[in-house]
């Protein structure tokens, strides 16, 4: 595989080599130099036409730590704010000696058509396209859940759960039980861990209200609820993942999808009582940024239990590890 496109692309082994190799890249960033030599010479250029600051920057470290030269393009202040087409951008790019690109468009299907035009010939990672996919933000989801789910229970095998140490070489997550929450609608990141997550054997349910769930969920393959205390109760997670409120998607339909901010908080935000009702391995997750009040509370959020601040750190293991995988000429293996 020349490119990283979608999480649906990925199969299992594949996925687990990834993961395999994110948490060896994680070991090297605890020594005191973190920087590897593996892409010295390379040149990644970081295409972003939407908003970014984890992602971005997440990418940029991974690349860094590499060793790799790194091009960073915001389309706020460039020709593209003039008219330039994407292919014509990404020919500019290609010009300054780009090795890899890593795009991040509003438009659905941007990285495919970047990585398959003919435009460029060079590795495509993608950042997020629309409401498409975030393969990279699955992944680092997985990485993160994988160093706390034990197979079983938390009371069966070897205790792993508030344990957090780098999962077994090969694991998958066979078994495990994840809640997604929100706004699926809207989230390039549900679609990515349904496709990721259930390829590596966890079962997953959406729960979300209607107007949030986009047509054509009978194709997904997992399981869709509509009561949040409901789904808790039934399912007994050993992870929930909270949704941000795509707000910004949504002023531009014209909104509507719920009558109040504070109905949606009390039908499908992550509270204390929620929170007590989760089996207590459970860790809670959140791609970021977080509305605070609305989808998860301050208490929800900085409870010793939430993995936020841990996914974000494993983004740059996991971005390492794709990197190395599609350039290194020893790591070239997907």
């Amino acid at each position: 595989m020349k490119h990283l496109l979608s999480a649906k692309d990925l199969s299992r082994d594949e996925a687990v080599m990834i993961l395999d190799t994110a948490e060896a890249m994680a070991a090297t960033q605890r020594h005191a130099v973190k920087k590897l030599p593996t892409l010295r010479g390379k040149t990644v250029v970081n295409l972003f036409f939407e908003d970014s600051t984890r992602t971005r920057l997440s990418f940029e470290a991974a690349a860094k730590r590499l060793s790799a030269d790194v091009i960073n393009f915001s389309a706020k202040g460039s020709s593209v704010s003039k008219g330039e087409s994407l292919k014509d951008t990404a020919q500019t790019i290609m010009a300054m000696g780009a090795d890899a690109v890593v795009v991040r468009h509003s438009a659905c299907g941007a990285a495919h058509l970047l990585a398959h035009a003919g435009w460029i010939d060079v590795p495509v990672l993608n950042a997020g396209d629309g409401t498409h996919q975030h393969p990279t933000q699955a992944l680092l989801d997985a990485m993160t859940l994988r160093r706390w789910y034990t197979p079983g229970g938390p009371d069966v095998g070897p205790a792993r759960a508030g344990d957090g140490s780098p999962a077994p070489q090969g694991r998958d997550l066979e078994g495990a039980r994840v809640i997604i929450v929100g706004d699926v609608l809207h989230s390039r990141v549900a679609r990515s861990n349904v496709d990721l997550l259930t390829t590596l054997g966890a079962r997953v349910t959406l729960v979300a209200p209607p107007t949030l769930l986009p047509v054509g969920m009978e194709d997904w393959p997992c399981e869709v609820a509509y009561d949040f205390d409901a789904a808790i109760a039934a399912v007994q997670p050993d992870a929930v993942m909270m949704l941000r409120v795509q707000r910004e998607r949504m002023s531009a339909a014209g909104g509507g999808y719920f009558p109040s901010p504070g109905e949606y908080s009390r039908g499908y935000g992550l509270g204390a009582v929620r929170r007590a009702a989760m089996p207590e391995h459970a860790i809670v997750m959140h791609p970021g940024p977080m509305n605070r009040g609305l989808e998860i509370t301050a208490d929800a959020a900085d409870d010793p239990r939430s993995r936020v601040v841990e996914q974000v750190g494993n983004g740059v293991s996991v971005r390492m590890a794709a990197l190395y995988l599609l350039l290194a000429d020893e790591g070239n293996q997907l």
